[in-house]
């Protein structure tokens, strides 16, 4: 288990938007959609029993109904995936790690069979902070680098080519990512 650094203390408490007001540029949400200004900081984490389907060219890389979303103030969510839903063998652990004030430090994963080397198209968290432990070793994907549908709907990536999420019809933003976004 990772202890709190104050340096991540010090960002959690600098957030303006935590999802207990929906600011007056964020899209009003239609029928069946959420908004993601409606979404908590902290993150929570939610079931959802959906299809979730990963794939590269036309082969399966993850297939799961019991995948998680990770719903933050202003990001589209995150959808990770138990390792036993995912094709573990086709993914190598990358050099290198991306950090999370909320779930702590990720590991980069790209394909193993890869002509090219050096994109990460998954990350997980192996030993995350205490919120996220229940879901230490769930895999997150990035559905700019690989095709991510969410029962049968293509989910579009947030922009930024840093943030993972998944955009689908039922959420709607602006999200972080865009520039100018990087305090929300």
């Amino acid at each position: 288990m990772q202890d709190l650094p104050p340096w991540t203390r010090a960002a959690r408490s600098g957030w303006t938007h935590t999802g207990t007001r929906r600011p007056p540029f964020a899209q009003e949400p239609g029928p069946g959609q959420e908004s993601v200004w409606d979404y908590p900081r902290p993150p929570i984490v939610a079931s959802d029993s959906r299809e979730v389907l990963i794939t590269t060219g036309d082969q399966t890389l993850a297939l799961s109904h019991r995948a998680v979303r990770v719903l933050e103030t202003a990001s589209a969510p995150n959808f990770y995936l138990p390792p036993e839903d995912v094709q573990e063998g086709r993914l190598v652990p990358m050099s290198g790690h991306l950090f999370c004030e909320w779930k702590g430090r990720a590991q980069y994963f790209e394909f193993a069979d890869a002509a090219e080397r050096g994109t990460p198209v998954a990350w997980t968290y192996r030993e995350p902070f205490p919120e996220f432990e229940t879901r230490a070793g769930w895999y997150a994907f990035y559905p700019d680098r690989v095709a991510c549908f969410v029962a049968g709907e293509r989910a579009r990536p947030q922009a930024g080519g840093f943030y993972g999420g998944w955009i689908t019809e039922d959420v709607v933003g602006p999200f972080k990512g865009d520039p100018g976004t990087a305090r929300w």
